[in-house]
């Protein structure tokens, strides 16, 4: 088998729920990032993709019905560019890496587009049909935009707790202080505003496709709030329980954007008319009890460095995506316990809590940036990580090949 090789990647600014990217349709955003992922790579055809393999975790709006699919075919790519989407909800995006670097591996393609999309703003409300015609009851509509919907009630009730409620649990159990909590969130904030005044995210963020609704001029995360301060988040009122640990400005934000990367052999470099920057070096699944998904993530990335080779000792840059900081802090503990060297090594340029968290498009955020950081440092391996509702997480390790 041949390895595969992150050429490049791209992404929107991720947009607030209800903000500059509201009016945006997803396959709009999608499709807006396989244009500039295009155009970046002037000597790609992109007739030449094997296929685009797209992360997506609700698909009940403007997603449905194969939003990679329908990404390309708006992009203007030649109809026979495939593409299949993929839902593993938070992990979709860094799934569809996964599926495309074991496509690119298998010889199945030689250049594979992977990435993701999530528009919150724009899940749509949806109604159950009834089980007989004309019926008499009400019938409430369900929100499509984050967590459990439509449950089957033969599921355990512990499992089918609110995703802040399974987080309260996590950080009850370990320990983890409402105070910890924010001082993490405020430095989520701190980070991610000194990067982007830093010129870190210029180079692979791309203002969103538009199609003349809105978004125009958006070139920063809007959720990144550099005047936050820790007496502003001590002022915040739980919500997931009376006297909890976590709150709006200690847990990722709902959120809209798109990522993509492109992959490839090592062949590929003629064809793109690029040298590569990182190889996908190994892979990792994990799953645990549904209401303990913010711990899956510490053996998901065990299982990727084995898979790579290596210990945590040589690592220099941890991307972990931020759903909770209750969750976020006991994976970094866990990992500091395994022998990472220091904890400043995980999203040093900001998180979700921060920069934002559209489900379907975090995990191509995560292994740009990762890859990023790798190439800014010099550093040679990478762990790229996040936690999945209903009990999963992902986490993939680069190899920065100009160490």
């Amino acid at each position: 088998m041949s390895s595969a090789y992150l050429y490049d990647a791209v992404r929107t600014p991720f947009g607030r729920l209800g903000g500059a990217l509201a009016p945006v349709r997803p396959d709009d955003l999608a499709a807006g990032t396989l244009s500039a992922l295009a155009a970046r790579s002037p000597a790609l055809d992109p007739a030449e993709v094997g296929d685009v393999v797209w992360g997506c975790a609700n698909g009940a709006g403007e997603d449905n019905r194969n939003v990679g699919r329908m990404a390309v075919l708006l992009a203007g790519w030649p109809v026979g560019v495939p593409a299949t989407t993929v839902n593993r909800l938070c992990g979709s995006s860094l799934d569809a890496v996964v599926q495309a670097s074991r496509t690119v591996e298998t010889g199945d393609a030689e250049v594979v587009v992977a990435g993701g999309v999530e528009s919150m703003s724009r899940a749509p409300w949806v109604l159950p049909k009834p089980e007989r015609g004309y019926s008499t009851q009400d019938v409430a509509a369900v929100s499509t935009t984050l967590g459990w919907r439509l449950v089957n009630p033969r599921m355990p009730a512990e499992w089918t707790v609110s995703l802040g409620e399974a987080n309260e649990q996590v950080a009850e159990e370990l320990g983890i202080a409402r105070e910890r909590q924010d001082e993490f969130a405020l430095r989520s904030h701190r980070l991610a505003a000194r990067a982007w005044e830093g010129g870190c995210y210029d180079p692979w963020t791309v203002e969103p496709c538009t199609t003349g609704v809105g978004g125009a001029g958006l070139r920063r995360d809007e959720g990144v709030r550099p005047d936050t301060t820790a007496e502003a988040l001590a002022a915040l009122r739980p919500v997931f329980r009376p006297g909890g640990t976590i709150t709006a400005g200690n847990a990722s934000p709902l959120s809209d954007g798109a990522a993509a990367v492109l992959l490839g052999s090592a062949a590929a470099s003629r064809r793109l008319g690029r040298e590569p920057l990182a190889r996908v070096a190994g892979r990792g699944v994990h799953a645990v009890e549904p209401q303990r998904f913010g711990l899956a993530p510490v053996e998901a990335a065990r299982r990727a460095l084995r898979s790579a080779g290596i210990g945590w000792s040589q690592v220099s840059a941890v991307e972990l995506n931020e759903a909770f900081a209750a969750q976020s802090l006991a994976c970094v503990d866990a990992w500091l316990a395994d022998g990472l060297a220091d904890p400043e090594l995980v999203n040093a340029w900001g998180g979700a809590i921060a920069i934002g968290h559209p489900l379907g498009a975090s995990g191509a955020r995560l292994v740009g940036t990762l890859a990023a950081r790798l190439s800014a440092s010099g550093g040679r391996w990478g762990v790229a990580a996040l936690c999945i509702g209903v009990g999963q997480a992902l986490a993939v390790v680069l190899e920065n090949v100009r160490a």
